[in-house]
């Protein structure tokens, strides 16, 4: 198919097709004839019988002398050898079937026979099945394209893929599925996956395939992993029709790629759009994590309300979820309450979702606490688990016990990966120890991720030091060329230094690669409804009475001996000037939206996109205090709880 396409063909390296390999190796089992008892009448379906109920080691001995199983015999028994994971039922069954002379050449076993073999990560196994079929329908060819995805070989399923063109084998939807997925499957960075996913797009339209339904919504989760959402917006408008599988894989489309406010619009849409369109527990999941992601509290208890309703409270995965939603929104105690209900339950996302919502609330002696209950129980902390712990750690200020923890990594079988070094620069860059996180960088046994050299940057800015700060950008000048922010955050640090030189230079070089630094954006609920707020300047009514407000109480501050924190403002402009923009900060308009328009005795509750800077902190604590209002804000790394001129992070964030 691909092959007589005259341009955008896979070029793509593949093996040679039909090559024979060594066939399995023989080994006992309880399907050997000898000494077994004549099988009933129904025999066939009592082992159909057997299998669906698990019993396999009874149905394996009635087939022993078995003289005609049936073709759905032979299929029950490959399935629940897949279910229970019994590598051994399945080779016997396999060595069974090429003795059949009605069913060794039938290719629908032959795919249930790959089928199970991918399952039990049996790869060339199911390799063997393909080479060996007499008769290569699409169905096995479609089957082997699947299990080389599911295995995380994505070339050679790419490479199969083309060869069904050059061999005549017409593809169908599902061809184009597992392909798609190959192309996620087989590359590490962006770039290529992007590339080849938009190639086999090209080729399904060409096809006539592209707005079927499950390729239509592979393609969406294809975009979405890549972060290219306005395709996966292209493709889900021109969908002729819609399940449920295709809008939530919208709704999480929108919830991982930064657009949370749209993924609840969308939820609703869904729900509006037909009265018989029940979301799955994926789609909640998705929009409890949209709910999360702008502190939109209100919805996320409608949602909550839903799952009782519907009876999602008995999935493990929702409540989890539902926990995280309920401890990113602020509701710690919430969540809490969530984690204890789901008991004996519990997995290990269970506990890494306490952990870590203890840690972004800066409670990392309650997180550690957390961590050693989840040991004593016997439960094996996983990766992410230590990305929680240890952010835990870092928020906190916790110094020597999040170098304990990074040091006992490997005695839980988990080895470090970059986040986890990310986590330890961070850790030592925010109590001032960058001496000692520089070393640990080079000391590492992988190479430096944007991450790692992200967080040392992170504490130069805090601490203001200008050697580490430029040696991290060199290197992340390299791996992030167009990534505005390590630009910015460089010219903060030059322009506290006072080189102003330097900041010069940088701006050039922004304006030169025509890069735009990510704008400040904050997001409020009020009334059920999501506002937002960017960081701009402009003088449209509504942004000019919020500034205004601030503007009163950053005039009574001033009386208070404040002084506005402009060296933020990299413009070359008055100082008036640089205050008027400070006034425009997203956050500080949300502050006084919220002021506006909720209750006294709400809590004002608002997320960031951005770390929250020091100037809005500053400004947030002293409205908290002035307006006896409590102000909840959720930057990129950690909650603020402002109280009576207080912040929960005790200044250290």
């Amino acid at each position: 198919m691909f092959a007589s396409a005259p341009a955008g063909s896979l070029h793509l390296s593949h093996p040679a097709f039909g090559a024979r390999r060594p066939r399995l190796a023989r080994c006992r089992s309880s399907l050997s004839s000898s000494g077994a008892a004549p099988p009933p009448a129904n025999a066939n379906h009592l082992i159909q019988t057997l299998c669906a109920s698990g019993r396999l080691s009874r149905a394996a001995a009635l087939l022993q002398g078995l003289p005609a199983p049936t073709q759905r015999t032979y299929e029950s028994l490959l399935q629940a050898a897949a279910r229970a994971g019994d590598a051994a039922l399945a080779a016997a069954v396999h060595r069974r079937l090429e003795a059949d002379p009605v069913f060794r050449s039938d290719p629908f076993l032959s795919t249930r026979l790959i089928d199970a073999y991918a399952a039990l990560g049996a790869l060339p196994a199911a390799r063997q099945v393909f080479d060996e079929a007499p008769d290569k329908n699409i169905f096995v060819w479609n089957a082997l394209l699947k299990a080389l995805t599911l295995a995380d070989h994505g070339d050679e399923a790419l490479a199969r893929l083309a060869d069904m063109g050059r061999f005549g084998v017409p593809v169908d939807s599902y061809s184009y599925t597992h392909g798609l997925k190959a192309c996620i499957a087989v590359s590490a960075s962006h770039a290529p996956a992007s590339a080849r996913v938009r190639e086999v797009h090209a080729h399904a339209i060409h096809r006539g395939y592209a707005l079927h339904m499950h390729v239509a919504t592979t393609l969406i989760d294809c975009y979405a992993k890549l972060g290219i959402v306005g395709y996966a917006e292209n493709v889900f408008a021109a969908m002729p029709e819609r399940n449920v599988v295709s809008w939530s894989a919208m709704i999480a489309c929108y919830a991982k790629n930064e657009r949370p406010a749209d993924a609840i619009e969308l939820f609703k849409d869904m729900l509006a759009s037909d009265a018989d369109l029940v979301p799955n527990s994926i789609t909640i999941v998705s929009v409890l994590n949209a709910c999360a992601g702008v502190n939109a509290l209100g919805h996320g208890k409608l949602l909550h309300a839903y799952i009782l309703r519907r009876g999602f409270d008995s999935l493990v995965s929702v409540l989890n979820a539902l926990m995280a939603m309920y401890m990113r929104c602020g509701r710690l105690e919430v969540g809490r309450h969530i984690f204890n209900w789901i008991g004996r339950r519990r997995d290990v996302v269970s506990w890494n979702s306490l952990i870590s919502g203890y840690g972004m609330h800066g409670f990392g002696r309650e997180a550690l606490q957390v961590f050693e209950e989840m040991i004593q129980i016997g439960l094996s902390p996983s990766i992410i688990t230590f990305i929680s712990v240890l952010g835990a750690c870092s928020h906190a200020g916790l110094v020597d016990e999040g170098k304990k923890l990074f040091e006992s990594m490997m005695d839980y079988g988990v080895k470090p990966r970059a986040e986890h070094y990310a986590c330890m620069v961070d850790l030592l860059g925010r109590a001032g120890q960058l001496d000692e996180a520089v070393e640990l960088i080079q000391s590492m046994h992988i190479e430096p991720s944007p991450q790692v050299w992200g967080a040392l940057l992170g504490a130069c800015r805090i601490h203001g030091h200008v050697e580490y700060a430029e040696m991290a950008c060199s290197r992340l000048f390299d791996l992030e060329p167009r990534n505005a922010g390590n630009y910015v955050l460089l010219a903060d640090i030059y322009s506290r230094a006072k080189l102003q030189d330097q900041v010069a230079v940088l701006k050039e070089l922004l304006e030169e690669h025509g890069l735009e630094k990510v704008p400040g954006c904050s997001w409020m609920e009020v009334n059920k409804k999501i506002h937002s707020f960017t960081s701009v300047d402009n003088k449209n009514p509504p942004v000019e009475q919020l500034q205004a407000l601030i503007g009163e109480f950053v005039a009574q501050m001033k009386n208070e001996g404040y002084v506005p924190d402009t060296d933020i403002v990299m413009y070359d402009i008055e100082e008036e000037e640089k205050e008027r923009i400070l006034l425009g900060h997203s956050e500080k308009l949300a502050v006084a939206f919220g002021l506006i328009n909720t209750r006294s005795s709400e809590v004002i509750r608002i997320t960031k996109n951005l770390r929250l800077c020091e100037d809005c902190h500053s400004v947030t604590k002293f409205i908290s205090k002035f307006t006896e209002r409590e102000i909840v804000v959720k930057d990129v790394n950690r909650f603020h709880r402002f109280r009576v001129g207080i912040c929960s992070c005790g200044d250290y964030w």
